[in-house]
């Protein structure tokens, strides 16, 4: 294990939310495994990232069974910095994963039946070097296995104390209410919602954050920056090398010229109040109460540490509201 010092007012420098109605938690920036921590990435930078936002007070890690490319090496990155500098650390961490998605091939590599689930996660923890994950998430709802089946495979993964805590990703809200009905019968908390949200993809307002305001479930809220949308990046078009040129997740087509006048309009509304675009995105979707964090993705040490900086300011005058949603 490598010589590795925290800096002492790292949880000075973060706020904490309490995920629902439970006693655990969360800070409002999280920080997403997604891309940038693959094989293909330099390790150097991954860990250098790591270690800024646990030495800044993110305690949250975000992960899944695929993150990477390729599958499975987001996961095999953070397990080599676990084992070299946080191991000491492991009480102060919050550490989750998923199963549902595309991860092998066959039959079992994916979707949400009980051989599926407990196969991955077991994987997941052999390629993290843990012996349990706080939160495990069913990614993705599964309208071919029994819902009644992911929900009681999740149960026993708890029992067995594989996860501290269970989730789910991107569930509709009637299939949402279903799953928390059950684990509640089986005396599991059902801890919290992961979902899309952000300035460009308000849909979790109707129904999902009302429901976890109602059940005590806390909200996680991923891709609060569009995939990269809401900041800077794209205000004058395509740059070369951006995200927008090799992932098939957001096409080219998608910057239209009315998304582009949206976008400086918001840019301009950013500038006002003292934030980038970025900052401004983040700290909106913090403004709900229902939201307990909001997960970023980080290419750089500069990069995240300009994304913390959105925490500063989360307040918006009634006269900035209605231009939002009026954007």
């Amino acid at each position: 294990m490598e010589n590795y010092c925290l800096t002492a007012p790292r949880y000075k420098e973060m706020g904490y939310r309490r995920c629902g109605s439970s006693g655990l938690l969360l800070p409002e920036i999280s920080l997403g495994f997604w891309h940038n921590f693959g094989a293909n990435d330099d390790y150097e930078v991954c860990k250098s990232i790591v270690h800024y936002a646990f030495d800044h007070g993110v305690t949250y890690f975000d992960l899944a069974n695929n993150y990477g490319p390729p599958y499975g090496s987001a996961e095999e990155t953070f397990g080599r910095i676990f084992m070299e500098s946080l191991r000491a650390h492991r009480d102060e961490l919050i550490i989750a994963t998923k199963a549902g998605h595309d991860m092998w091939p066959g039959p079992y590599g994916e979707w949400s039946s009980r051989k599926s689930l407990i196969a991955s996660l077991d994987q997941s923890l052999k390629r993290m070097k843990l012996d349990y994950v706080d939160i495990f998430y069913s990614h993705r709802p599964d309208f071919q296995t029994p819902l009644e089946e992911t929900m009681e495979t999740l149960v026993d993964i708890v029992r067995q104390g594989k996860a501290l805590y269970v989730g789910i990703s991107k569930y509709p809200a009637e299939m949402a209410a279903r799953a928390y009905d059950y684990l509640a019968s089986r005396h599991v908390r059902p801890l919290v919602y992961q979902g899309r949200y952000s300035m460009l993809n308000r849909e979790p307002e109707e129904d999902i954050l009302p429901q976890c305001a109602e059940r005590g479930v806390g909200f996680v809220a991923f891709s609060p920056l569009a995939q990269g949308l809401l900041t800077d990046r794209y205000l004058r078009g395509i740059p070369d090398g951006s995200r927008m040129t090799k992932s098939r997740f957001l096409r080219p087509d998608v910057l239209t010229d009315e998304l582009m006048r949206c976008l400086r309009h918001l840019n301009e509304m950013a500038a006002r109040r003292g934030q980038t675009l970025a900052e401004m995105a983040l700290a909106w979707c913090l403004r709900r109460p229902e939201v307990t964090s909001v997960i970023v993705g980080a290419s750089s040490v500069a990069q995240l540490e300009k994304n913390l900086q959105a925490r500063k300011n989360i307040v918006f005058t009634p006269e900035e509201e209605e231009q939002l949603l009026n954007s």
